[in-house]
């Protein structure tokens, strides 16, 4: 009955399976973090000259 039960948990692979897809949505998830500050650098650049744009014309 033990050795069964040992047999059954070593040929068990669908814990594997829920790491393989633990690990693509890791992968994901930092594309998506990567891709997210490369975009939000952008917008503050954008904002940053729209404000000092304003500022000039409001000024001058």
């Amino acid at each position: 009955m033990l050795s069964t039960f040992i047999k059954d948990l070593v040929d068990d692979t669908s814990g594997a399976t829920a790491v393989e897809y633990g690990l693509i949505v890791a992968l994901i998830v930092i594309a998506m973090i990567v891709s997210l500050q490369g975009v939000a650098d952008t917008a503050i650049n954008m904002w940053n000259t729209i404000e000092s744009r304003s500022v000039d014309a409001m000024n001058g």
